[in-house]
């Protein structure tokens, strides 16, 4: 379960679905996939030196991260420690699935966890009562199949002319997605990263099959 109030745990979703740019990109630029790939990568890097000097107390970095994500850390990093947030593992996750997948199944494996990992964490923080051994919850995980599939039929449908192929991709890479999700620290995969990775390559197996 998160160690932050709601509203703040609000706030980190909302610059979760912020993110949402970036399938957004690759959809409209699917021409310039390698170089979004670049960009995404060289992204992820930046932000995880941001970080480490975050976590090695430079002021500088300090004052403006603050700034921006205030009370949002589950988890205020030690001055010794190195503490890497959500935010480059999405990055890596948009680089490496630019790399693995066509530009469109790339864009609905991003939006599946943007949007699914949103509803999980509010509909599970407000609604949860049913709870999973880790701390999740199964009202979170519904909601994470719902709209995470609602997320990646839109951008899925970008490439895909046949329906029932939307439809059936969609429902596969909810579920698959979903359990990357509720099993994260069994798989020691971070879920930013892992969702989009299984699930694309679900489709693909599913897209072969067809």
């Amino acid at each position: 379960m998160s160690d932050i109030p709601f509203k703040d745990e609000l706030r980190r979703k909302l610059v979760h679905l912020s993110s949402f740019w970036m399938p957004i990109s690759m959809v409209l630029l699917r021409s310039f996939r390698w170089y979004l790939a670049v960009f995404f990568g060289l992204l992820a890097l930046g932000s995880v030196l941001v970080e480490h000097a975050f976590a090695r107390g430079n002021q500088s970095v300090r004052k403006l991260y603050n700034i921006f994500f205030h009370n949002m850390l589950r988890k205020e990093p030690k001055p010794t420690d190195w503490v890497i947030s959500g935010g480059p593992p999405v990055l890596a996750a948009s680089c490496a699935v630019l790399v693995l997948f066509p530009p469109e199944l790339a864009a609905a494996c991003m939006a599946l966890m943007l949007g699914g990992d949103t509803a999980a964490a509010l509909i599970g923080r407000r609604f949860g009562r049913i709870r999973f051994a880790n701390g999740k919850s199964l009202e979170g995980t519904i909601a994470f199949i719902v709209f995470g599939a609602l997320a990646f039929g839109v951008f899925f449908s970008f490439g895909q002319a046949n329906c029932w192929h939307v439809v059936a991709a969609s429902c596969l890479a909810a579920v698959v997605g979903s359990l990357a999700e509720l099993f994260e620290k069994v798989i020691h995969i971070d879920d930013n990263f892992g969702i989009p990775i299984f699930a694309g390559w679900a489709v693909q197996l599913l897209l072969l099959a067809l």
